[in-house]
């Protein structure tokens, strides 16, 4: 089904739509059924999900109004693979009980076929599905007040070491709720065609690259990104990370293999890990990232997960373009992601 299919249903609220797909609403958070009689959205706000689980794991919350999850859905694997995401959600503190074999055990299917479903409509594993779960489980739970042990367990890590060792999240839990109020970053400024290049790393890796107009913006702006964290600047043990980050901005090789330690949805995660895959003097359009993730539908939540990048070069949403080939929006300005796209173009 094509989009603007979609938007005829939604515009007049077809009843017959509900559960072919829901849509969600950038600006609002929430995501709703196709026969809402919410007040219509712009449709440029407008994200489309074959299921809820999708849009749920876009970040959306369901509409109380028209309660998109009680819609029947009107394919049968689809359905399946909605109800697999309900049970790993539910059972998100039971590993034992989220294993290939035990899902497909529960729900009479065959392991490697179930899997093979869910794969082709999520474009990700029961295992992923169940892994990004705990971190989502984790981080609420943090954020609503709980104790870090408890939320370790209650996510169904099985022990504190997993969630450092395994890398699954950037900072301590601890540090995630309170701010980083302990987190020391090291950063340094540096000047290149673009303007003011700022590189901030933490112990962990990676946790801010950005382009401004110049060094007072840079330092202010990690300033009211990190507001509790301790800042050193620290040019000279930073020089080398630099140099590597620099080379990669004049377009002479491809970006460093950096660990980042940043912070976002699994979503996000996802997009960014597509980007990372374009290669260097080439782009792809937002609808293309989208289908390779499994969710052509997911346009515009992609174009979010690109805006949400704080890791510039290293993540290169730069080379992510309109499909009508114009330079769309650019967190650092477009006017960067022309010269950036045409650097890389020269060098190859």
């Amino acid at each position: 089904m094509h989009t603007d299919t979609q938007w005829e249903q939604l515009a007049s609220r077809d009843h017959a739509a509900d559960g072919e797909f829901v849509y969600a609403v950038a600006t609002t958070g929430i995501y709703c059924r196709p026969s809402c009689k919410s007040r219509l959205p712009k449709r440029e706000n407008v994200v489309f999900f074959t299921l809820p689980a999708q849009a749920e794991d876009a970040g959306f919350r369901p509409c109380k109004r028209c309660h998109p999850r009680q819609a029947r859905i009107t394919d049968p694997r689809l359905s399946l693979v909605q109800a697999v995401c309900d049970h790993i959600r539910a059972h998100i503190d039971q590993p034992e009980a989220l294993t290939l074999k035990a899902l497909g055990e529960h729900f009479g299917y065959e392991a490697g076929h179930l899997g093979e479903m869910f794969k082709a409509t999520l474009g990700i594993t029961p295992h992923q599905y169940a892994q990004m779960g705990r971190m989502d489980h984790l981080k609420t739970s943090l954020k609503n007040g709980t104790t870090i042990t408890e939320a370790i367990y209650e996510a169904g890590f099985g022990s504190p070491s997993r969630v450092y060792s395994d890398g699954l999240i950037g900072m301590t839990p601890g540090a995630y709720r309170d701010g980083a109020p302990d987190t020391t970053i090291r950063y340094t400024v540096a000047t290149c065609y673009l303007g003011a290049l700022l590189i901030g790393l933490t112990e962990r890796g990676v946790c801010a690259i950005g382009i401004y107009d110049d060094e007072r913006a840079a330092e202010s702006a990690l300033t009211g990104e990190f507001p509790a964290a301790h800042l050193l600047r620290d040019d000279e043990a930073l020089q080398a990370t630099v140099n590597a980050i620099l080379d990669t901005v004049e377009g002479t090789r491809p970006a460093p293999d950096l660990p980042l330690d940043i912070q976002a949805t699994a979503f996000q995660w996802r997009v960014w890990d597509e980007l990372r895959r374009i290669p260097r003097g080439e782009t792809r359009t937002y609808s293309e990232i989208a289908a390779a993730l499994g969710n052509p539908k997911a346009v515009r939540a992609v174009a979010s997960a690109c805006g949400s990048n704080h890791a510039a070069i290293l993540i290169p949403c730069h080379r992510v373009i309109g499909k009508d080939g114009k330079l769309t929006g650019y967190k650092w300005g477009v006017e960067r992601k022309r010269l950036l796209l045409e650097r890389e173009a020269k060098q190859g």
